[in-house]
Formats: structure tokens, sequence, C-alpha cells
């Protein structure tokens, strides 16, 4: 397996203290790429960067700085006020307080994992390439996630062909007996992978296939310092794979 974004030289050293504002860096790389290849609108400011999609997709915003000023505070409250669709509002620095909005709040850790070897996965796992293999793992993600703004399901809304060819993201699908079952995204952005949307279906739960999602889309990424933002439930896969908790993340969406 290869990765379009490799950068050449020694990977970059990161400590717990870098990860959150790392993954804010990617997940910004990794929303604006999506809004991209839906077609719409990326805001970007110094404090945060925002996708503003429709009905379905919704709002995303991410906080890229722990000191919004005023003005963009305001911005990003007004942001959340229009929002069409869904608003959702991700800040790896716990530190932009948006109580003053009708929106639920959580806590998930960013963690971060040094470069360092990974094993096989027990399951075949492919980069998608083809119509077919991105839409099996559209299908994978909004059945395990529950994004039931995706549906009824219409084929490339959650991933749009063009995804695929947004520079340092691939998606990745595992597969038993040719069947799909499980899926991810993996970012590479300034020298700095992450993963995004590892996703099970139902029927094969707790079998290993988000393990063999993870250690097939890590291999390409191996020699990379790594962050992601991890789920309660993740979060035992990802420190058995290396991950250590950095910082708390708090998550803001509407209800």
């Amino acid at each position: 397996m290869t990765t379009r974004s490799m950068p050449a030289g020694q990977p970059e050293t990161l400590t717990l203290a870098d990860a959150p504002m790392r993954q804010a860096r990617n997940s910004a790389a990794f929303w604006a790429a999506t809004g991209r290849s839906r077609g719409h609108a990326v805001i970007r400011r110094r404090g945060f960067v925002a996708v503003d999609g429709d009905l379905r997709a919704g709002l995303r915003i991410l906080i890229q700085e722990p000191d919004l000023d005023p003005d963009e505070l305001a911005e990003v409250s007004e942001l959340v006020r229009r929002a069409p669709g869904p608003a959702n509002v991700e800040d790896p620095f716990s530190s932009t307080d948006l109580s003053h909005l009708d929106l639920r709040s959580w806590q998930m850790p960013v963690m971060l994992r040094p470069p360092g070897p990974v094993g096989e996965p027990a399951l075949e796992v492919i980069r998608a390439a083809r119509t077919e293999d991105l839409q099996a793992a559209e299908r994978i993600v909004i059945e395990g996630f529950e994004l039931t703004g995706f549906e009824p399901y219409r084929p490339g809304e959650l991933f749009p062909a063009a995804l695929i060819e947004q520079p340092g993201v691939d998606v990745f699908v595992a597969r038993h007996d040719g069947v799909p079952v499980g899926a991810g995204v993996s970012v590479v952005d300034d020298g700095i992978g992450s993963h995004y949307w590892i996703a099970t279906s139902q029927s094969f739960r707790s079998h290993g296939v988000g393990r063999a999602v993870m250690l097939g889309s890590l291999a390409p990424l191996a020699d990379l310092p790594l962050t992601l933002t991890a789920s309660k439930l993740g979060r035992p896969l990802y420190e058995s794979l290396g991950y250590t908790v950095a910082a708390p993340s708090t998550w803001w969406a509407s209800h």
C-alpha cells in the first residue's frame, strides 16, 4: 500500500503538548477537503475554519487557536445560529465557551502516536480507488456512526468521488471474504497523519474489524507522528496501537 502524501526526510518529533494544535490543523485540512469535494463554502479565519454545508451535511467548525477574539467568536456564533442543517464545532483546546448557544457538549481525548512499526491486519484492507469501494466505505460509515442526516442514502454525498483526489486524503475499506465490513479515512497534512470515521458494519462488530482498518491504514503512515480524537469506545483500541492521551477536546453540536 502507498500513500500519495508521504513527506521526504526525517519525521517531525511531537510532544503531547503539541498534539491539540496539530490535530486542529489536520482536522481543518480534512474538513476543508471534504467541503471542497462537495462544493461547499470553506471559511478561513485566524482562529477557526468553517465548512458551511447544506441541509443534510450541515455546518462544521474547527477551532484553530485557543484564543478566539471577540469578532471571531461572534462570527462562529452567527454561523451556528443560521446553519441550515446540523451544526458541529470541534475545539481541541477546550478553550472556547459556546454555552450561550443551544448546543450540547462533551469531551473526547486528543491522542498522539509517535512514529513506529505496526502489525499486519487480520483482514484484507484496501485503499478505495473505485466508485464501488468508496460507496461501500460510505455506507459503512453512515451505518456505523448512525448518520441519520444522510438517510435515505444518496451515493457520493458523504464521500464524493472528488474526496480521494484531495491531497493527503485516503479512504480505506476492510473486507472479509471479499465483503466490505469496515472503513476509515486517513489524512496527512504538513507531515502529520490522523484518522477519521473508523467504522465497522453492525453485523461484524467485536470481530476485530476496527483494529484491521487501523492497522491497514497505519501501515503507509508508520514513519509519521499521528494524532486523532478518540471516542470512549475507540480509546482502548488506540491505546493498544501506541496512542497516548494528550489533552481533552471539547465538541459542541446542535440537538
